[in-house]
């Protein structure tokens, strides 16, 4: 196939959201409380539709049912990767994922959370939480237990352009300020350890200690991704990070060159300015798929893309 598929988001609406995705991208947000757009989903709780195309209308978990040819006929019952943007007006909860295993036993076969931060925007001062400073889990359970969370968690300061992988098992929360593109499993089990004391409808919202300290890694040690750039002329291509469940890249384009496909399908991301890809128009804000045997193509343009593949 050399049609590329669009995607209409899906839009969550969070304690913590906020309005910047209608003025960075133009989207058409539910209010003024909108924390994730789920980008390029099959996942049952936000299933995005092709915008345009032979498959204009149908589901992502419906074509990968029924068309698997469309992406490799790569196995799985489940399209097994999301593709986020996160605005956190407010800081989301300390919180902790599982991995396939935990969440196949645990969260009725789900698959566990592999996760990774690109840092699209983000205030002057923001921060991010990865980590934690337990040394065992003895010392983990009486540090939870005794509100010592200041002491326990790992506060970072970032920048534009920072990435971090999330391993299951890793403390994380994604702090005020931050516009966050994330690639990950297809799965939305989270652990939440710590809210702050916040009240939703005049309650608190949920905790999982138990789980949470289950999977919690003890000590933690931080992810090396070790970012590599190609350069050529009109681009250069950054591969962020490689895992067992993606590659995930930076590719910038200022130009005109020609790239050949990696992996099965290739999911990409417009997240600056605007160009061409084999001469069909996109533009920031613009998510779809590079279907299987799309093979060669031409890049031109100024802009600035995330793309993931298995």
């Amino acid at each position: 196939m050399k049609d590329i598929i669009f995607f209409n988001p899906v839009f969550k609406q969070m304690i913590w959201g906020g309005n910047r995705m209608r003025a960075e991208y133009g989207y058409d947000i539910p209010g003024d409380d909108t924390g994730e757009c789920w980008a390029v989903s099959a996942h049952a709780k936000g299933d995005c539709t092709v915008r345009g195309g032979e498959f204009d209308g149908m589901t992502l978990s419906k074509l990968w049912k029924e068309r698997r040819d469309v992406f490799g006929n790569v196995p799985g019952e489940e399209f097994p990767l999301l593709i986020k943007i996160i605005d956190a007006k407010a800081d989301l909860s300390i919180q902790v994922h599982p991995d396939d295993a935990y969440a196949g036993e645990h969260e009725n076969g789900a698959l566990g959370k592999t996760e990774c931060w690109y840092i699209l925007d983000c205030d002057k001062d923001a921060q991010i939480v990865v980590g934690h400073n337990a040394a065992s889990k003895e010392e983990l359970k009486s540090m939870i237990a005794e509100g010592r969370w200041e002491e326990l968690i790992r506060v970072r300061p970032i920048q534009k352009g920072d990435f971090f992988q999330i391993e299951p098992g890793t403390v994380h929360a994604i702090k005020k300020g931050n516009l966050i593109l994330e690639t990950q499993q297809s799965s939305d089990i989270t652990y939440r350890l710590y809210d702050y004391g916040r009240l939703q409808n005049g309650k608190p919202r949920e905790l999982h200690i138990e789980k949470s300290i289950d999977v919690i890694r003890c000590p933690h040690e931080d992810v090396q991704t070790g970012r590599i750039t190609k350069a050529f002329v009109g681009g250069e291509l950054e591969t962020l990070v490689v895992c067992q469940f993606y590659t995930v890249q930076k590719l910038t384009a200022d130009g005109r060159f020609m790239l050949s496909q990696e992996g099965p399908f290739t999911i990409a991301s417009v997240i600056e300015g605007e160009g061409w890809i084999d001469g069909v128009s996109v533009k920031k804000g613009d998510h779809f798929i590079l279907p299987a045997g799309f093979g060669s193509f031409e890049v031109e343009g100024k802009m600035t893309m995330i793309v993931s593949h298995l």
